[in-house]
């Protein structure tokens, strides 16, 4: 029942990267527990390598757009995957398995495109900021960028059910509020104001609870999942000198 409120995957690739004109390697790889993982791999022109970790509703193909505008504008290379459960990959989502995703997914990366020049940043919206924040505190990446980010799903639900005392049920936690403090990366928070799924204070909170360096940017006029459209020229520059201090 609870990752009925968590999960929403859809199973239907609705595009692909050859939709936007992006030249893209389709690539599988075994998570822990043998369950193929699906993904894309966009080549860039060299500018590092980008661990995309996609939020919690819909699959890949539901971010070609996005994925269209970050290759045009930073031209770096992108390696996307859909968690257990989600498009075209086996199993079932949950916590645990989605950080063994991100194990996955990693150890994909560093085998078949380790070679590849600059930096290697993990890039994470929403639910997949949790997921990216739990990998780097075991593998610390070049640069974090958390967009949307959630405190914890406890903080989630009883901002839900204020009524309830939901916390003592649940299973899945995502804290990022109690791990971000042992990410030793470099930290970029982006988060829209008018945010209407996930406050803004949460991803206030994170900044402040994390270490240096770190910086962040509210994106004025902008919700949950247009952070990359509406959030405009201050989503991008901010970004782009994120990148530069890599």
């Amino acid at each position: 029942m609870e990752r009925r409120y968590i999960f929403f995957p859809t199973s239907e690739i609705e595009m692909t990267p050859a939709d936007v004109g992006l030249e893209y390697e389709d690539v599988s790889f075994p998570t822990a527990n043998g369950n193929l993982l699906h993904g894309w791999f966009v080549p860039g022109s060299g500018n590092g390598t980008w661990l995309w970790f996609h939020g919690n509703g819909g699959n890949v193909s539901h971010r070609v757009t996005e994925m269209a505008l970050l290759h045009q504008r930073l031209g770096v290379n992108l390696l996307i995957f859909d968690y257990q459960g989600y498009g075209r990959s086996q199993g079932t989502p949950s916590e645990a398995e989605t950080y063994q995703d991100a194990r996955a997914a990693l150890a994909y990366l560093r085998q078949y495109h380790g070679s590849k020049p600059g930096p290697v940043v993990y890039y994470s919206h929403s639910l997949g900021t949790a997921i990216a924040v739990e990998l780097a505190m075991e593998h610390p990446p070049s640069g974090l960028v958390l967009v949307s980010p959630f405190t914890s799903v406890s903080d989630m639900a009883s901002r839900a059910f204020p009524w309830l005392p939901v916390s003592r049920f649940l299973r899945n936690h995502y804290n990022t509020l109690d791990r971000i403090p042992n990410v030793s990366s470099p930290l970029l928070v982006l988060h829209g104001a008018e945010d209407e799924l996930v406050p803004l204070s949460h991803g206030e909170r994170i900044f402040q609870a994390a270490e240096e360096p770190k910086s962040f940017q509210a994106l004025p006029q902008t919700g949950h999942n247009d952070t990359f459209q509406a959030g405009g020229e201050a989503y991008w520059n901010a970004i782009e000198v994120f990148l530069e201090g890599l």
